[in-house]
C-alpha cells in the first residue's frame, strides 16, 4: 500500500518547485524513470516534459503556490486528491483533482482533471 499523504506531499513539492535544476532533482527522487503526466491542457512522457509543464505554470502564475485543498486517500497503487493553485495565504485562482499511480513507491502517471479555472 502506497502511503497517500506521502506522496501527495511529495507530488505538490515538485510543483512548487520554480528552480528548474532543483525541480530536476524532486522528479529523480520522487518520480519513476519514465514520468507520464496528461491534464486538459498539458502532457508530459518524461522526466524533461514534465519539468518544463511546470515551469509553464510557474511562469504564467508568478509567485503562485499549489497547497491541498483535501486529504489524500488510496489503495493499492493509486492516490487521489485535491489541489489548488493560488498566491500564499489567498484564495485559490485555479483547483484541480490528480490521480495518481505509482511504481515501486514512486509517482510513475498521473491523470488531471481541473475542476476551476481561472476567468481571465
Amino acid at each position: 500500500m502506497t502511503d497517500a499523504s506521502d506522496i501527495a506531499a511529495k507530488y505538490i513539492a515538485t510543483w512548487n518547485e520554480t528552480d528548474g535544476e532543483k525541480r530536476a532533482v524532486l522528479i529523480a527522487r520522487h518520480w519513476s524513470e519514465t514520468p507520464h503526466y496528461v491534464d486538459p491542457l498539458m502532457s508530459a512522457s518524461n522526466a524533461t516534459e514534465l519539468s518544463g509543464t511546470i515551469g509553464a505554470i510557474h511562469d504564467r502564475f508568478p509567485g503562485f503556490v499549489f497547497r491541498l485543498i483535501n486529504r489524500p486517500d488510496g489503495h493499492a497503487d493509486y492516490v487521489r486528491f485535491a489541489w489548488g493553485l493560488g498566491p500564499e495565504g489567498r484564495d485559490t485562482v485555479l483547483e484541480g483533482s490528480d490521480i495518481i499511480e505509482t511504481r515501486n513507491g514512486r509517482i510513475d502517471r498521473v491523470v488531471g482533471f481541473l475542476d476551476k479555472m481561472p476567468t481571465t
